[in-house]
């Protein structure tokens, strides 16, 4: 698995972002003048009492992790994968089931296939070695959902709080209604808070949400490429089976057509 920095996540973030002030300015705003702490205190403090009235600490504490992971952009090589099968299955038949100790040892491999195929090495039956494997990613996909999760919940939090800075700074507005002259500017602070809110949500927390959702389905289709690759070494599949049927999983026909005969 490469891992590199998700450079498209953070260009088009501040592509968004960019539109977004470049139009304010145009219209003849300032900068300074989407700065509002007071409405930010709102809008962010809030959501994050939401978020932790919502969910356990535990999870609120992994949230630096799961931002690092789509940081980190994760390419899933599947074609790898199924070339790795196939030569461990050539192995096989050469040197016998144990040499697969020695290799997986020595080499770099995935956790999750390692695993799996110790469980051959040692003897356990196919269905037993389904049933372990299917565990592990079942567990696997409910820890990508608790990470998700948070971030869909806080993208629909934000646009709530946003409304309630609003409405505080409304209510701060009809306070003073005899200063007429300095209504325009407080009724545009006010409005800043479901700028914050909505902005931030459809902008930030729900795009990571996506995101995320995205590299969980990409990661759950290779941990099931690797099963039925496991299975099939079980099985004492020979490596032109292997190779027809792990082909499947590869999405890019390209990349299909040009795994070595």
């Amino acid at each position: 698995m490469e891992k590199k920095m998700n450079l498209s996540f953070i260009a088009s973030l501040i592509v968004g972002l960019g539109a977004l002030i470049l139009a304010f300015i145009v219209e003849g705003g300032t900068p300074s003048g989407l700065l509002q702490p007071t409405a930010a205190l709102i809008v962010f403090g809030g959501t994050l009492g939401a978020l932790g009235c919502s969910f356990p600490i535990s999870n609120i504490k992994r949230l630096p992790k799961i931002l690092g992971v789509l940081m980190s952009n994760q390419k899933q090589d599947k074609a790898a994968v199924l070339e790795t099968f196939i030569e461990l299955s050539n192995k096989i038949r050469k040197e016998g089931l144990l040499s697969l100790e020695v290799v997986l040892n020595a080499g770099d491999y995935d956790p999750f296939m390692v695993s799996g195929l110790q469980l051959v090495i040692d003897g356990i039956d196919g269905e037993n070695i389904k049933k372990t494997m299917e565990i592990k990613l079942e567990n696997i996909m409910e820890r990508h959902e608790k990470g998700y999760s948070m971030f869909e919940a806080m993208g629909g939090y934000l646009p709530t709080m946003g409304v309630v800075g609003t409405v505080m700074g409304l209510i701060n507005v009809m306070g003073s209604l005899s200063e007429a002259a300095d209504l325009g500017p407080k009724i545009g602070v006010a409005f800043i808070a479901t700028l914050y809110g909505v902005g931030s949500a459809n902008l930030i927390f729900l795009p990571i949400a996506n995101s995320l959702k995205s590299i969980d389905a990409e990661e759950v289709a290779l941990k099931s490429m690797i099963i039925d690759g496991v299975l099939m070494i079980q099985e004492g599949a020979n490596p032109t089976l292997i190779r027809e049927r792990l082909k499947g999983y590869l999405e890019d026909e390209k990349e299909s057509q040009e795994i070595r005969e």
